[in-house]
């Protein structure tokens, strides 16, 4: 895995890209890194998170839950690799078997030379389990609505 590092997904997989400017400056752009590489994001959006590492770090396990009781769905994922840089900073990770979908996601936020903090996520992805292939289309809305969430969770972070 590690295919969305370069920005080239493989062929067969539906892809998704959107990009958000969320804030200004060095205090946002630290802020928002943070709250990333926390789960912070994930908290926000309104899932609940179970990880093996405070922090993403090469290999760590997340556990990402959402739904109510009994119809509560459960995402695992593995972290596989970080973007760790002076002014670009995030990590991507790759399905596990039983998540709903299979393929990867990248979640990266840059500070750019005139100081826009920019947000960039980034997913290919095939269904993974039954329902998501019955699903068809409902599974790209989910997609976007919580690509959205994301954005909005970390511009969130920057005020």
């Amino acid at each position: 895995m590690g295919a969305s590092r370069d920005g080239h997904f493989p062929a067969g997989y539906h892809h998704v890209r959107e990009q958000k400017v969320i804030g200004y400056g060095a205090e946002a752009f630290d802020a928002v890194a943070v709250h990333l590489c926390s789960w912070g994001m994930h908290r926000d959006a309104g899932l609940d998170v179970r990880a093996d590492s405070p922090t993403a770090v090469p290999g760590a396990s997340v556990e990402l839950g959402w739904g109510i009781g009994r119809l509560r769905l459960r995402f695992s994922c593995r972290v596989v690799y970080v973007v760790d840089e002076p002014h670009r900073r995030g990590f991507a990770y790759g399905t596990l078997p039983g998540h709903p979908e299979r393929g990867e996601e990248s979640f990266v936020v840059e500070q750019k030379a005139d100081g826009r903090v920019v947000a960039t996520i980034a997913a290919f992805s095939n269904p993974g389990r039954w329902f998501t292939r019955l699903g068809g289309p409902a599974g790209r809305v989910v997609q976007r609505v919580m690509t959205r969430r994301y954005l909005e969770a970390l511009e969130g972070a920057t005020r």
